[in-house]
């Protein structure tokens, strides 16, 4: 499964939430990106759930599963099943090689939305300096499969992304496993030591955290270019302008995204 913005404009926006393109959580500057709590506790899952379950996010999703007519607006009737998860991603202060930064960081929360036909999407909400809103919206159920495949392939691991490819890993102890094609080909069916993943993650990215000239440019969060083939609709597309969220004081578009055949 690839994320593919649609437009210049719109992969920009999309990056300013990923991995590099946000400021260090512990110094965020006023107006900038808002940090995200270190942990999903109970007042942040139900925040985030109230979010979600809102009747204007309702309204959004209905429109958002008849983008392609498969349901009506009327008939699609989604609904919320189950609480909001953590969604964790590389964390910036690893790839920097700080003294004791976790592999991974709290990015953002997820809710499955499901509609009346069976169509699935993840909800991702996040903390903004306007409290927890809903941010994007993406089909499918990656963030809860791989939720759940971490937990099969090593109970009690960290789930995370690493957003610049695509991949999906557990880490716990002193390893970090693959979840997907994209991390098998990173570091192998078998996985690789957290020492080793260190030094690769910072051999890719290094020279791309914030504060660099990469993230000057406006590049940060590896979506400067879509690939080729790339099938994303801003979600503003469906819902008339009323799907432009904002996180950090930044225009955020919707996406909903596909996997690639054979993914």
């Amino acid at each position: 499964m690839t994320l593919r913005a649609a437009t210049a404009t719109a992969a920009a926006a999309l990056a300013a939430s990923t991995l590099l393109g946000l400021a260090p959580q512990a110094a965020a500057a006023p107006g900038g990106p808002v940090p995200q709590p270190q942990a999903a506790i109970a007042e942040n899952k139900a925040a985030a759930a109230q979010a979600a379950t809102a009747p204007d996010t309702l309204a959004t999703l209905s429109r958002f599963f008849a983008r392609e007519g498969k349901v009506s607006p009327t008939a699609a009737r989604p609904r919320i099943d189950g609480e909001a998860i953590p969604v964790n991603h590389l964390s910036p202060e690893f790839v920097a090689g700080r003294a004791g930064a976790p592999v991974a960081r709290l990015e953002f929360l997820a809710s499955k939305a499901v509609s009346s036909d069976g169509q699935q999407a993840a909800l991702w909400t996040a903390r903004t300096e306007a409290g927890w809103e809903v941010v994007n919206i993406a089909t499918g159920d990656d963030e809860f499969r791989y939720a759940r495949l971490g937990a099969a392939k090593l109970p009690g691991g960290t789930v995370f992304r690493e957003p610049q490819i695509d991949a999906w890993y557990v880490a716990g102890g002193s390893r970090v496993l693959p979840l997907d094609e994209d991390a098998v080909r990173a570091v192998g069916a078998g996985g690789t030591s957290l020492d080793a993943y260190r030094v690769r993650v910072a051999r890719a990215y290094g020279d791309k955290l914030p504060g660099s000239a990469y993230a000057a440019r406006g590049m940060a969060g590896g979506y400067a270019e879509a690939p080729a083939g790339g099938d994303a609709t801003p979600v503003a597309a469906v819902t008339g302008g009323a799907g432009a969220l904002a996180l950090g004081g930044g225009a955020l578009m919707l996406f909903r995204r596909r996997r690639a055949v054979g993914a």
